[in-house]
Parts: structure tokens; sequence; C-alpha cells
């Protein structure tokens, strides 16, 4: 099911929401233009590697747990930018225009902090990055989630469209990354190469958080 748009009504520009696609965007861009080498150095210093944090002989550079926040604006490949990017401009739009802009970008920034944290937890020796928006956007998702439970999700699911209400459509989200989380650690021989954890952890923090960063106001902007 591919989400096309949503029915809630926004009433503020939601600029922060638009500014972290742009950047998230023109990163990912400037990355594919650079050499691979340099593109690979800056992923492995900018992205999150768990055993960085957990080995202190791991070979690579200590850098103050920066790499849990800068993670957040890299991107591995196309479908995943896309993915990400299409969900923040669905979802995104709708919190940002509950909680603010400036509330909202803090937001955004601790869930996706908490959602690393939560994946380096579950896999402290993975030696590769742990990239992408999506734990910060899962934390929106939850805002969303809440906030808007009976506005309906226009889906698309070959070859209709479907409207489903937003508590069910990211309800059946959330299951599917609770099965494919707890597969990741009780099948020690499944692939993954997405961060489950992450994505959960985002989910989680949104949950917990989103009444805190609320506009006491719904004429405040900032």
């Amino acid at each position: 099911m591919i989400p096309i748009r949503d029915t809630a009504p926004c009433y503020a520009k939601p600029y922060v929401t638009w500014a972290i696609i742009v950047v998230c965007t023109s990163i990912f861009i400037a990355m594919k233009i650079m050499p691979d080498q340099l593109s690979f150095s800056l992923l492995q210093r900018y992205g999150m590697v768990p055993i960085r944090y957990s080995v202190l002989q791991s070979g690579l550079p200590f850098d103050g747990y920066l790499s849990f926040v800068t993670n957040l604006f890299l991107h591995a490949s196309w479908t995943h930018l896309l993915m990400n990017m299409w969900f923040m401009w669905i979802f995104g739009d709708n919190v940002e225009d509950r909680m603010g802009r400036l509330p909202f970008l803090i937001f955004y920034l601790v869930c996706g902090v908490f959602a690393t944290l939560l994946q380096w937890y579950f896999d402290p020796m993975l030696d590769i990055p742990v990239i992408g928006a999506s734990g910060a956007i899962a934390g929106v998702l939850a805002a969303y989630f809440f906030l808007y439970p009976l506005e309906r999700v226009i889906v698309f699911f070959p070859p209709m469209l479907f409207h489903i209400p937003a508590i069910a459509f990211l309800g059946l989200w959330i299951i599917l990354q609770l099965d494919s989380a707890t597969t990741s650690i009780i099948f020690e021989n499944v692939t993954i190469d997405v961060a489950w954890w992450a994505h959960l952890g985002g989910f989680v923090a949104g949950s917990v958080l989103y009444r805190i960063f609320l506009k006491s106001n719904k004429n405040d902007v900032i």
C-alpha cells in the first residue's frame, strides 16, 4: 500500500517539513555527484556506526555522538530517500501545524536521536553506518497517529485507491515494523538491511513526547 495523501487540513505553511526534505535531498544528490571514495568516507564519518561506540578499539574515531544526529540526513539510495521524504511530505505538515515550527524541529530531532539509540542498543556490534530519516519520521507518524486518528489516508493498492483511517494505516505500519524488528533478533541468519529498531524507537519516542510539543494556542506560529 502506497499512501497518496491525507485528508487532514493544514492551516500554516510547513516550512520546517519542506526544509528537512530539501536538506536531505540536497545532501543525497551532492553525495551522488562526488567521488565514490569521498562519499564512502562521509558515510563512515557521519553515519552512526554502532561498533564505534561499543568497542573502544574499533578503528573508528570517536565523534562525541555527533552521528546520532547527522545520520538522520543521510540516505543509502533513491528508494530510501524518496520513501522517507514522501512520508514526511504527507504527514509532517499536519504535525508541524499543531506544534509550531521550532518545537516541531526539536521534536523531530529528539525522536531521531532516540531512534538511533535504540538501534545501537539492539545491534551494538554492527560495523556499517546506520543512516536515514526514518526513525525521526516514525516519531512524526506517532504524533499523527494520536492527533488525527480518524482522518483518512488515501492509499494506492493496485489497481485501486482506498480511503483508510489513519489509525488503521499507521497501526498496520507499526505492526509490520515490530514484526520485522523481532525477526531480526530471533533469527540470527536473517539478512537485515533496514534499521527496524530505529523505526520502533522513533515511534515510541513520538508517542510519549508529542504532547509536550503541542502549541498551547492554535494561533501560535513558532
